[in-house]
């Protein structure tokens, strides 16, 4: 069966990280990336007869930061902080 999911992108304070992990479903096809109750997180379209051993990878980039190019694939733009910080979240190839 397949559903739709949600993965918390880590917050601290309000530091994103620039770098961080997830272990999800395998092939897991993510969506978007929003905030809901004042967090990050990412929905994807998940199949329930998949394991979830999936390890992957993501960058965040806030504005302003320094961009290489070599981020990943994007995925979207969320606000923290009432929209005080604007971030941009990629996902890293494999």
């Amino acid at each position: 069966m397949k559903r739709i999911f949600k993965y918390r992108v880590p917050l601290t304070s309000l530091d994103i990280n620039d770098a961080f992990e997830v272990v999800m479903v395998r092939d897991a096809e993510i969506l978007t990336v929003q905030v809901q109750d004042g967090r990050p997180n990412m929905w994807a379209i998940i199949d329930d007869d998949q394991p979830q051993d999936q390890v992957r990878r993501f960058n965040v980039r806030g504005t302003g930061h320094a961009f290489t190019g070599t981020e990943g694939r994007y995925i979207g733009t969320f606000q923290v902080a009432e929209g005080m910080l604007v971030f941009h979240l990629f996902e890293v190839p494999p």
